[in-house]
């Protein structure tokens, strides 16, 4: 993997945007103190947080939050969700760049990293409802026969779906919900 503006292999420039050229930092900095796993699911911890929490989420979205009171409110969150140091000083570094706006694209280019070193292909899965162990465990083996290695994946749950699910992995989009099949329909029907 090149750490200095190219492609990550697989098919992705990773570091094409902003927020993949702090995750890639991140990364290179979380491997090099053998801390991948600990700022891994501390990432996974924030992005559950700002998916579950209406304040955080518009933390981090407001462009309105000044640098110092979005930094006091990140160090204030670090010890509620137990997140590691490294992940702490990043999410410190962001509200202070004024960056946290860019906190959901870094963590998928995160997720991306981590996976693709594991030898991993990243999907994101979003069901109308949760899924629990044996459809996750049935999805992965499917994904995997189809991309021809393991799958990391990472749930979402969106009820307007209806029913079904949205798999992408990479580029590549498989949208079988209900809500989609709908509005199939219903330009057909219009003619």
């Amino acid at each position: 993997m090149e750490t200095s503006g190219g492609t990550t292999g697989g098919g992705g420039t990773i570091q094409a945007s902003l927020g993949g050229r702090y995750a890639t930092a991140l990364f290179d900095l979380a491997r090099q103190q053998g801390q991948l796993t600990a700022v891994e699911s501390s990432l996974k911890t924030v992005s559950s947080a700002m998916t579950e929490s209406a304040d955080l989420s518009a933390l981090v979205k407001s462009p309105l939050v000044g640098r110092d009171d979005a930094a006091r409110a990140i160090a204030a969150l670090v010890p509620v969700l137990g997140l590691d140091p490294l992940t702490a000083n990043f999410l410190g570094v962001l509200a202070q760049n004024r960056r946290l706006g860019d906190l959901p694209a870094i963590i998928r280019a995160f997720r991306d990293l981590a996976a693709r070193s594991r030898g991993e292909t990243n999907a994101e899965v979003v069901s109308a409802h949760p899924l629990d162990d044996s459809q996750v465990d049935a999805l992965k083996q499917q994904l995997r026969h189809r991309v021809g290695r393991e799958v990391a994946i990472d749930l979402k749950v969106d009820p307007t779906l209806l029913g079904g699910l949205v798999v992408k992995i990479g580029s590549q989009m498989i949208d079988s919900s209900i809500k989609t099949r709908l509005n199939t329909l219903a330009h057909a029907m219009k003619g």
